[in-house]
């Protein structure tokens, strides 16, 4: 079925490139994702998702800036040219938007749509309520009390206790028009048919499982970034090896992470094969509820101690880094913990049988993973890997493999759900970009499902403190030491299973022009043209 979907998919692309928009030529892009991501603002899918159908049709109020392939990423101003707090009361946010944005529909961005856009994700009363707009914005937004428009062009958040984190949070909240929710009905299906947001590229059209048709929108508000592409056409194609397939074919101009065996081929036929240091973390994370083997700090451990990550990287053609933290050696959060994570499947025998396995009683429970999808690099070529590397200390691993979708709403259940209750693990990456993404999520014992990301259910005193005091403390050093402690806290009780982190190769056709591989999970458009 997959097979078939993939060739659908490339028949349909090869009959809209024939239809044209224009004389340019279409840059073509081979995704992970099985499926085109929600296309109302708050797409589904994880961070690619995002990058596909949230940033390009979509803008937020605080946007990253990704010019540059040298530096990390930074938070710049987006709908919003300011923020700040207000000195007589530090949870009160004020946030100036900017003047003179439009909706593809022509109506106008302002204080009114912003508050819409809000409603529709957190007031139940609201007409334009709608859960999966919920699901899907509720990790930018949690820490909101209130809001209010003030004028035209000035809104307040609340937050519920002092919040610095909150705007950079904002990042993953898109504005999409009321005006366009009323013009068809008040049918949010028949948005996402015809959605309006205010981003660089207007959704022409789609077909679920084969393809998006995305056109330049020569209106966009930062003339500096307004496509220099006509037309961009979104491919799903959730299997490594035909995505490189269709770019040695021509199918298509970009592929998404091709298969790590295909890279020198790919490299002798004249594409490029990009990679940079990217913000992002492959775990396995534990369910660490009492009933679980890795409520015990010696399983998870031994575990740790158990993966040869050096042999993944080379099984990957160098496609990643080892992970022994949640960020990389380099990082201003990155930590100082006594509990060196490494390749010692001694230690970890040892560490088993002091917790009561061995030969005769051997370790045995199940992890989910995907197929492929956002961040997930190779899952089912680096799964088995684990998996043997368990076996060689007498652990047996069962792996359940799911849909990338439907891995991300099993994640969004928590481990203590009935639908999840086998599972001692599951495989789900993230990207480190921010704070709260970072770490937050998973740290505070607050943010268990369905309020945040904490699935294995951390619940640790100290990383709520220290949690507590990240909120308090402005970004700078000084938020910087506490973030290194929260990591060190992390890997000292070894809460995850430390894997890899990805430098998100992504293939290019020669004819691909303009491409800037930031230090970032996501990517600008704009600039890329195909010649």
């Amino acid at each position: 079925m997959v097979k078939w979907l993939i060739g659908a998919a490339l028949v349909a692309l090869t009959l809209s490139s024939s239809g044209a928009h224009s004389d340019q030529a279409p840059l073509r892009i081979a995704m992970t994702l099985a499926d085109i991501p929600l296309t109302d603002g708050a797409p589904d899918q994880g961070t690619e998702g995002i990058r596909f159908l949230g940033y390009t049709v979509y803008d937020p109020l605080v946007r990253w800036d990704l010019s540059s392939a040298d530096k990390p990423a930074a938070l710049v101003p987006g709908l919003a040219t300011s923020w700040k707090q207000d000195p007589a009361d530090p949870t009160r946010w004020i946030f100036e938007l900017r003047q003179g944005v439009p909706f593809h529909d022509g109506s106008p961005f302002n204080a009114d749509a912003l508050i819409w856009n809000l409603d529709r994700a957190l007031n139940e009363k609201a007409p334009q309520f709608d859960r999966s707009v919920r699901a899907q914005t509720i990790g930018a937004l949690w820490p909101l009390a209130g809001y209010r428009k003030l004028d035209d062009w000035h809104v307040e958040l609340q937050t519920n206790g002092v919040d610095t984190l909150m705007p950079a949070m904002l990042n993953r909240f898109l504005v999409a028009s009321p005006a366009q929710w009323e013009k068809v009905g008040r049918d949010m299906q028949e948005f996402r048919r015809h959605p309006a947001g205010t981003g660089p590229w207007k959704l022409k059209s789609f077909t679920p499982q084969q393809q998006a048709e995305l056109v330049r929108n020569e209106d966009y508000w930062d003339k500096s970034r307004v496509p220099k592409t006509a037309r961009m056409l979104l491919l799903p194609m959730p299997d490594a090896s035909s995505r490189a397939a269709a770019l040695l074919s021509g199918a298509v101009d970009w592929a998404e992470l091709p298969a790590p065996d295909t890279v020198p081929k790919l490299t002798q036929a004249g594409f490029t094969v990009a990679t940079n240091t990217i913000p992002h973390f492959w775990p396995y994370t534990y369910n660490l509820l009492p009933d679980s083997p890795f409520h015990d700090v010696r399983v998870r451990k031994a575990l740790n101690l158990a993966v040869d990550r050096d042999s993944i990287v080379k099984l990957l053609n160098g496609l990643a880094v080892p992970s022994i933290a949640n960020v990389p050696r380099g990082n201003p959060w990155f930590g100082n913990p006594s509990f060196k994570i490494r390749y010692d499947p001694d230690e970890a025998r040892r560490l088993l049988k002091e917790a009561g396995y061995d030969d005769a009683h051997r370790l045995k429970f199940k992890v989910a993973i995907s197929t492929s999808g956002s961040g997930q690099m190779y899952p089912l070529e680096m799964n088995e890997f684990i998996q043997q590397n368990l076996a060689d200390i007498g652990v047996d691993m069962e792996i359940e493999v799911f849909e990338w979708n439907a891995l991300t709403q099993r994640v969004r259940l928590g481990a203590a759900s009935p639908e999840n209750r086998m599972f001692g693990a599951v495989n789900n990456s993230w990207n480190t970009m921010e704070p709260y993404n970072a770490f937050v999520r998973f740290a505070d014992s607050k943010l268990v499902p369905p309020k945040g990301s904490n699935w294995g259910y951390i619940n640790d005193p100290q990383l709520d403190a220290l949690v507590a005091e990240v909120r308090k403390t402005p970004a700078g050093p000084a938020q910087d030491e506490l973030l290194a402690k929260i990591d060190t806290l992390l890997v000292d009780q070894a809460d995850f299973l430390y894997i890899a982190h990805d430098v998100w190769p992504t293939a290019l056709s020669p004819r691909v022009k303009g491409f800037v591989h930031p230090q970032s999970w996501y990517v600008d458009f704009s600039p890329v043209t195909v010649e």
